[in-house]
């Protein structure tokens, strides 16, 4: 009995020390901006003061441009990923991105408010410290679901919409990212505060592709690098609890501008069969699915899908 009890301490003792080495080797501390800065800013960076944040913002392409461009970034994801769209359309068009509070070298908002209400309140806020009336406004994801409710709460702020794989009308997925359950489940979401290994954010991303094998060491890293911004970890666990789609489905209807509704067949996220209900219930919209692209089309396929969006551009009344 004693032999047996000693063999039972020392399973213990050794479970523990597992646990203790696996929570040494994943500590990742909050990292601070000014160091990410280094890295992930260019000369086109700039950092304005928004409702209490310094937003890290780039505007760039041709100020002539009668209607600027707005792009808005999904869950987890920063500005970047607009990079190959913005690359393909400064020529001939004003792009403006911006890293969303909680997310990105902006960080967490200062009351902690991560509403759709809020998010679409930032747009305005940014376009009047622009000096913008009107725009094209786009986004992906969680950016989809602000651009619209935008849209719908200040209409005379949006001549033009862009969805790419929007959420923010009730869905069940096919399967979520790693670490997007995390940050929902109560206990995991306090130990992700400074714990992360970089294998969950390999995993998430590769899940909203449809090809995980076009995911790079790179691309990992920025978004890895960018989740430990002081304060986003925090973020983003409020951010699933303050803004769940449905909402505002029923506004959605009220939305009869220009819309391009970009959508991939591979999204395991959000289901590409709710396409066609976006088209249906906003007049004046017209759906472009990619069959081997999954839930970030735009960062999968740049050039592809922005075709898309140039051919969009080209129909509408200069």
């Amino acid at each position: 009995m004693f032999r047996i009890l000693k063999f039972f301490v020392a399973a213990i003792l050794l479970i523990c020390l597992a646990l203790a080495g696996l929570l040494v080797a994943y500590t990742v501390p909050d990292r601070p901006v000014d160091e990410l800065k280094l890295r992930w800013t260019n000369a086109a960076s700039q950092f304005v003061d928004i409702e209490g944040m310094q937003l890290h913002l780039r505007d760039e392409g041709s100020r002539d441009d009668p209607m600027p461009m707005v792009l808005l970034h999904g869950t987890s994801a920063s500005l970047h990923t607009w990079d190959g769209w913005v690359d393909e359309l400064k020529a001939q068009h004003r792009v403006i991105r911006y890293d969303m509070p909680g997310f990105g070298l902006t960080g967490p908002a200062p009351d902690s408010v991560y509403s759709v209400e809020r998010y679409a309140k930032t747009v305005i806020a940014v376009l009047d410290e622009l000096g913008i009336e009107e725009c094209l406004l786009g986004g992906n994801s969680l950016g989809g679901y602000v651009a619209w409710a935008t849209a719908v709460l200040y209409p005379e702020r949006v001549k033009q919409l862009v969805l790419v794989d929007p959420s923010g009308l009730p869905f069940e997925s096919q399967s979520i990212p790693l670490g997007f359950k995390i940050a929902q489940t109560p206990i995991l979401k306090e130990l992700m505060k400074g714990v992360l290994p970089r294998f969950v954010i390999q995993q998430s991303v590769e899940n909203v592709f449809g090809d995980p094998s076009l995911v790079t060491a790179e691309l990992v890293d920025r978004y890895f690098e960018l989740t430990t911004r002081a304060g986003n970890r925090l973020a983003l666990a409020e951010r699933f609890k303050q803004t769940q789609p449905g909402a505002m489905a029923t506004r959605l209807q009220e939305i009869d501008i220009p819309t391009l509704i970009l959508w991939g067949e591979q999204d395991r996220l959000i289901p590409p069969a709710l396409a066609s209900r976006f088209e249906h219930d906003i007049t004046n919209s017209q759906v472009v699915l990619f069959d081997k692209l999954g839930h970030v089309p735009h960062e999968e396929d740049p050039i592809g899908t922005v075709a898309m969006l140039k051919g969009f551009l080209s129909q509408l009344p200069r």
